[in-house]
């Protein structure tokens, strides 16, 4: 309680001592007994009640979240031409009376349900699209009033800053911002530019009235069901086709892979059958080598095929009967080679 508050009680508990007394000096008038001292209490009491509602009166204290506007018939224009700031002031009693205008921050709420924000009842913003489409734009202005500005906005607004001033200059500027993009910007990519213009428009507007706006926050979009429709079809057939886009690749891959495996084996058949190929052809120059060898071994050592002859005759044979006049039992292959006669 502040002492204006605290000024204006005690002039009432003095009124209501003045009406109380006096309502007992009549009572002992009426039975013809001494007033007097009575009296006189009441005459001091009415005199305090006075003062105390005479100061009471002039006594205005201004909360720090408030500014007052002094209404007077003593100047010109029906007001002081400075707001009260907070503080205690002294006023006219009786001539002068003083209307507060808080200047904390405010919020003005624009939605589709009721329930929203402060203000009661369906006031979104409905707006339509450059490619003709109708939405819904809910959004809150949050703002506050300039303390030296409360004269210029009780002079031409009052109490009505927010249905006639913020109401109708917001939902102007959301129309004309919404405008200028197409649904789908509006829904995504542009829907910061969007806000950012809506803000500097409004915050321009509010300034020329005496208002600061703190933010413009874009709540919600909503569309005509109608619309919500079409995009909830469209969105499906978008994620239908992906998913055919996907089962085509997945499906490339997996030829692609059989492909490659397919090659693979290619490869490793040719590889093996060139391999093959080279070890034959090494198997057989070893071979063909081999036998020169033998070749030219045995043409300088004849006595060798003789040996390997009888061992194969017999190989655990330990002697051997040969009849008299008979060098060999069989006849030994001829190994004796003919010498090659050139002629010159």
């Amino acid at each position: 309680m502040n002492i204006a508050e605290f000024i204006k009680a005690l002039a009432g508990f003095s009124w209501m001592a003045v009406i109380g007394l006096g309502i007992l000096a009549i009572a002992r008038a009426g039975r013809k007994q001494n007033t007097r001292g009575i009296t006189s209490l009441v005459i001091g009491l009415l005199v305090l009640a006075v003062v105390l509602t005479v100061v009471g009166a002039g006594l205005v204290f201004i909360e720090p979240t408030q500014a007052g506007v002094v209404i007077t018939i003593l100047g010109q224009g029906g007001m002081r031409p400075d707001p009260l700031l907070p503080g205690l002031h002294w006023i006219v009693p009786f001539v002068e009376r003083v209307e507060l205008y808080p200047t904390t921050t405010q919020t003005f709420t624009m939605a589709r349900t009721a329930s929203e924000g402060e203000t009661q009842g369906l006031i979104t913003v409905e707006a339509r699209t450059s490619d003709g489409q109708r939405i819904f734009v809910d959004s809150s202005v949050i703002y506050r009033i300039e303390p030296s500005a409360v004269i210029q906005i009780h002079k031409t607004w009052q109490r009505r800053y927010q249905d006639d001033l913020i109401l109708p200059q917001a939902r102007g500027i959301i129309r004309d911002a919404v405008s200028q993009y197409r649904v789908d910007e509006v829904l995504s990519t542009k829907r910061f530019d969007m806000t950012t213009q809506i803000t500097e428009q409004l915050r321009l507007v509010m300034a020329e009235n005496g208002l600061t706006l703190v933010d413009f926050v874009l709540r919600d979009i909503t569309f005509t069901e109608e619309y919500a429709q079409s995009i909830e079809q469209k969105q499906i057939a978008e994620q239908q086709a992906l998913q055919a886009k996907f089962v085509v690749e997945q499906k490339k891959q997996e030829a692609e892979q059989a492909r490659q495996v397919a090659q693979g084996q290619a490869d490793a058949a040719v590889i093996a059958a060139k391999g093959a190929a080279e070890a034959q052809i090494i198997q057989a120059e070893a071979q063909a080598k081999a036998n020169e060898l033998i070749g030219k071994s045995l043409q300088e050592n004849p006595q060798i095929l003789q040996y390997q002859y009888i061992l194969k005759l017999a190989p655990g044979v330990q002697t051997i009967f040969i009849p008299s006049g008979n060098q060999f039992i069989l006849p030994l292959p001829n190994t004796t080679v003919n010498p090659i006669v050139e002629t010159p």
